[in-house]
Protein backbone atom coordinates (compact mmCIF):
# COMPACT_ATOMS: atom_id res chain seq x y z
CA UNK A 1 0.00 0.00 0.00
CA UNK A 2 2.74 2.39 0.90
CA UNK A 3 4.65 1.53 -2.27
CA UNK A 4 1.57 2.37 -4.38
CA UNK A 5 1.22 5.78 -2.73
CA UNK A 6 4.93 6.53 -3.28
CA UNK A 7 4.74 5.54 -6.95
CA UNK A 8 1.68 7.69 -7.53
CA UNK A 9 3.45 10.73 -5.95
CA UNK A 10 6.52 10.23 -8.11
CA UNK A 11 4.46 10.08 -11.31
CA UNK A 12 2.61 13.26 -10.25
CA UNK A 13 5.87 15.15 -9.76
CA UNK A 14 7.19 14.10 -13.20
CA UNK A 15 4.00 15.18 -14.93
CA UNK A 16 4.12 18.61 -13.23
CA UNK A 17 7.72 19.31 -14.29
CA UNK A 18 7.02 18.38 -17.91
CA UNK A 19 4.05 20.74 -18.02
CA UNK A 20 6.16 23.77 -16.89
CA UNK A 21 6.80 26.27 -19.70
CA UNK A 22 10.27 27.58 -20.52
CA UNK A 23 10.36 31.42 -20.09
CA UNK A 24 10.74 33.41 -23.32
CA UNK A 25 14.15 35.06 -23.80
CA UNK A 26 14.34 38.74 -22.95
CA UNK A 27 14.52 40.96 -26.03
CA UNK A 28 17.42 43.52 -25.97
CA UNK A 29 16.63 46.61 -28.04
CA UNK A 30 19.27 47.29 -30.69
CA UNK A 31 21.55 50.29 -30.18
CA UNK A 32 22.09 52.82 -32.99
CA UNK A 33 25.89 52.78 -33.33
CA UNK A 34 27.19 55.39 -35.81
CA UNK A 35 29.40 54.09 -38.58
CA UNK A 36 33.15 54.45 -37.96
CA UNK A 37 34.61 57.74 -39.17
CA UNK A 38 37.54 57.84 -41.54
CA UNK A 39 40.84 59.00 -40.02
CA UNK A 40 42.43 59.82 -43.40
CA UNK A 41 43.46 63.48 -43.82
CA UNK A 42 42.67 65.09 -47.13
CA UNK A 43 45.75 66.96 -48.40
CA UNK A 44 44.86 69.79 -50.78
CA UNK A 45 46.76 69.67 -54.04
CA UNK A 46 49.78 72.00 -54.16
CA UNK A 47 49.95 74.48 -56.97
CA UNK A 48 53.05 74.25 -59.14
CA UNK A 49 54.60 77.61 -60.07
CA UNK A 50 54.35 78.39 -63.75
CA UNK A 51 57.73 78.00 -65.43
CA UNK A 52 58.12 78.48 -69.15
CA UNK A 53 61.14 78.29 -71.41
CA UNK A 54 62.51 80.95 -73.70
CA UNK A 55 65.13 80.93 -76.43
CA UNK A 56 67.42 83.83 -77.32
CA UNK A 57 66.80 85.04 -80.89
CA UNK A 58 69.46 87.78 -81.10
CA UNK A 59 73.19 87.26 -81.37
CA UNK A 60 73.89 88.53 -77.85
CA UNK A 61 71.44 89.98 -75.33
CA UNK A 62 71.70 91.60 -71.92
CA UNK A 63 70.15 90.20 -68.77
CA UNK A 64 69.57 93.13 -66.44
CA UNK A 65 69.00 93.80 -62.77
CA UNK A 66 65.49 95.10 -63.48
CA UNK A 67 62.94 95.27 -66.32
CA UNK A 68 64.39 98.08 -68.43
CA UNK A 69 67.56 99.38 -70.02
CA UNK A 70 67.92 101.83 -67.12
CA UNK A 71 68.98 98.92 -64.91
CA UNK A 72 72.52 97.64 -64.61
CA UNK A 73 73.78 94.67 -66.62
CA UNK A 74 73.77 91.42 -64.63
CA UNK A 75 74.66 88.85 -67.30
CA UNK A 76 74.65 88.09 -71.02
CA UNK A 77 72.96 85.36 -73.07
CA UNK A 78 73.96 84.14 -76.51
CA UNK A 79 71.78 83.39 -79.52
CA UNK A 80 70.07 79.99 -79.26
CA UNK A 81 70.58 79.78 -75.50
CA UNK A 82 67.59 78.71 -73.40
CA UNK A 83 66.47 79.84 -69.97
CA UNK A 84 63.64 79.22 -67.51
CA UNK A 85 61.07 82.03 -67.28
CA UNK A 86 59.60 82.51 -63.81
CA UNK A 87 57.85 85.87 -64.13
CA UNK A 88 57.09 88.96 -66.21
CA UNK A 89 56.54 92.69 -65.87
CA UNK A 90 52.96 94.00 -65.93
CA UNK A 91 53.12 94.74 -69.68
CA UNK A 92 54.80 91.42 -70.63
CA UNK A 93 57.64 93.40 -72.21
CA UNK A 94 60.32 91.84 -70.00
CA UNK A 95 60.79 88.29 -68.72
CA UNK A 96 62.19 87.45 -65.29
CA UNK A 97 64.42 84.39 -65.74
CA UNK A 98 66.82 82.06 -63.98
CA UNK A 99 70.27 83.08 -65.17
CA UNK A 100 71.62 79.99 -66.99
CA UNK A 101 75.17 81.13 -66.25
CA UNK A 102 74.47 81.44 -62.52
CA UNK A 103 72.24 78.77 -60.90
CA UNK A 104 71.31 81.08 -58.00
CA UNK A 105 70.98 84.21 -60.16
CA UNK A 106 67.86 85.95 -61.45
CA UNK A 107 67.71 88.70 -64.07
CA UNK A 108 65.47 90.31 -66.70
CA UNK A 109 65.59 90.00 -70.50
CA UNK A 110 63.61 91.89 -73.12
CA UNK A 111 60.74 90.06 -74.78
CA UNK A 112 61.70 91.61 -78.12
CA UNK A 113 64.92 89.58 -78.41
CA UNK A 114 63.57 86.25 -77.14
CA UNK A 115 60.95 83.70 -78.09
CA UNK A 116 58.90 82.17 -75.31
CA UNK A 117 57.32 78.71 -75.35
CA UNK A 118 53.92 78.62 -73.64
CA UNK A 119 51.25 81.05 -72.44
CA UNK A 120 53.08 84.07 -71.05
CA UNK A 121 49.85 85.46 -69.53
CA UNK A 122 49.97 82.65 -66.96
CA UNK A 123 53.27 83.91 -65.55
CA UNK A 124 53.13 85.90 -62.30
CA UNK A 125 53.80 89.64 -62.45
CA UNK A 126 57.06 90.49 -60.65
CA UNK A 127 57.57 94.01 -59.30
CA UNK A 128 60.83 95.81 -60.16
CA UNK A 129 63.55 95.31 -57.57
CA UNK A 130 64.62 97.92 -55.05
CA UNK A 131 67.55 99.85 -56.49
CA UNK A 132 70.61 100.54 -54.33
CA UNK A 133 74.03 102.16 -54.31
CA UNK A 134 76.51 99.38 -54.93
CA UNK A 135 79.94 101.03 -54.78
CA UNK A 136 81.78 104.13 -53.58
CA UNK A 137 85.23 105.24 -54.73
CA UNK A 138 86.87 108.00 -52.67
CA UNK A 139 90.02 109.97 -53.55
CA UNK A 140 91.78 112.61 -51.41
CA UNK A 141 94.34 115.21 -52.51
CA UNK A 142 96.86 115.56 -51.09
CA UNK A 143 97.02 112.07 -49.65
CA UNK A 144 99.58 113.27 -47.08
CA UNK A 145 100.21 116.71 -45.52
CA UNK A 146 103.65 117.85 -44.35
CA UNK A 147 103.86 121.58 -43.55
CA UNK A 148 105.16 123.88 -40.88
CA UNK A 149 103.04 123.77 -37.74
CA UNK A 150 102.24 127.46 -38.17
CA UNK A 151 100.57 126.74 -41.53
CA UNK A 152 97.51 124.98 -40.14
CA UNK A 153 94.65 124.79 -40.94
CA UNK A 154 95.23 122.98 -44.23
CA UNK A 155 92.73 122.12 -46.95
CA UNK A 156 92.33 118.70 -48.57
CA UNK A 157 90.15 118.07 -51.60
CA UNK A 158 88.10 114.95 -52.12
CA UNK A 159 86.29 113.35 -55.04
CA UNK A 160 83.79 110.55 -54.65
CA UNK A 161 82.28 108.30 -57.32
CA UNK A 162 79.03 106.56 -56.39
CA UNK A 163 77.57 103.69 -58.44
CA UNK A 164 73.90 102.64 -58.46
CA UNK A 165 72.36 99.63 -60.21
CA UNK A 166 69.25 101.42 -61.43
CA UNK A 167 67.24 104.67 -61.41
CA UNK A 168 67.13 106.17 -57.93
CA UNK A 169 67.99 109.13 -55.70
CA UNK A 170 71.21 108.76 -53.73
CA UNK A 171 71.59 110.84 -50.57
CA UNK A 172 75.12 111.11 -49.16
CA UNK A 173 77.26 113.14 -46.77
CA UNK A 174 80.91 113.59 -45.73
CA UNK A 175 82.14 112.61 -42.26
CA UNK A 176 85.55 113.08 -40.61
CA UNK A 177 87.45 111.61 -37.68
CA UNK A 178 87.44 115.08 -36.08
CA UNK A 179 83.64 114.90 -35.66
CA UNK A 180 82.68 116.90 -38.74
CA UNK A 181 79.50 115.96 -40.61
CA UNK A 182 78.52 117.78 -43.78
CA UNK A 183 75.06 118.64 -45.00
CA UNK A 184 73.25 115.93 -46.99
CA UNK A 185 73.65 115.96 -50.79
CA UNK A 186 71.55 114.24 -53.45
CA UNK A 187 72.51 112.62 -56.74
CA UNK A 188 69.75 111.85 -59.27
CA UNK A 189 70.27 108.60 -61.18
CA UNK A 190 68.03 108.27 -64.22
CA UNK A 191 69.65 104.94 -65.02
CA UNK A 192 72.29 102.58 -63.70
CA UNK A 193 75.81 103.95 -63.65
CA UNK A 194 78.25 106.09 -61.69
CA UNK A 195 78.22 109.76 -60.76
CA UNK A 196 80.91 111.91 -59.16
CA UNK A 197 80.83 114.64 -56.55
CA UNK A 198 83.62 116.66 -54.97
CA UNK A 199 84.38 119.11 -52.21
CA UNK A 200 86.98 120.03 -49.63
CA UNK A 201 87.73 119.65 -45.95
CA UNK A 202 89.83 121.83 -43.65
CA UNK A 203 92.31 120.03 -41.40
CA UNK A 204 92.58 122.08 -38.19
CA UNK A 205 95.82 120.76 -36.67
CA UNK A 206 98.44 118.09 -37.21
CA UNK A 207 97.35 114.51 -36.60
CA UNK A 208 96.06 111.31 -38.18
CA UNK A 209 92.70 111.74 -39.92
CA UNK A 210 90.13 109.92 -41.96
CA UNK A 211 87.41 111.11 -44.30
CA UNK A 212 84.35 109.02 -45.02
CA UNK A 213 81.64 109.33 -47.68
CA UNK A 214 78.46 107.71 -46.40
CA UNK A 215 75.39 106.96 -48.54
CA UNK A 216 72.22 107.27 -46.45
CA UNK A 217 69.58 106.45 -49.08
CA UNK A 218 68.44 104.24 -50.71
CA UNK A 219 70.74 102.04 -48.59
CA UNK A 220 73.56 102.46 -46.08
CA UNK A 221 77.04 102.10 -47.56
CA UNK A 222 80.31 103.95 -46.83
CA UNK A 223 83.90 104.32 -47.98
CA UNK A 224 86.70 105.65 -45.77
CA UNK A 225 90.25 106.85 -46.45
CA UNK A 226 92.94 107.60 -43.87
CA UNK A 227 95.55 110.31 -44.31
CA UNK A 228 98.26 111.85 -42.08
CA UNK A 229 98.74 115.56 -41.44
CA UNK A 230 102.26 116.19 -40.10
CA UNK A 231 104.05 119.41 -39.28
CA UNK A 232 107.57 120.61 -38.55
CA UNK A 233 108.32 123.29 -35.94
Amino acid sequence: MNRRILLIGLISILLTSCAATTPAPTSIPPTNTPPPTSTATLVPPTSTPIQLTLRVTNQLINCRYGPGIVYALASELKEGQSARVIGRDKNSMWWYIRDPGNPDGRCWVSASVTKIQGEAEELPVINPPAVKATKINLRIEPARIIVACSQFPQTVFFETEITANGPTLVVWRLESSAGYTSAEHTLIFEEAGAQTANGYYQVPVAGDYWLKVRVLKPNDIAEQLNFPANCTP
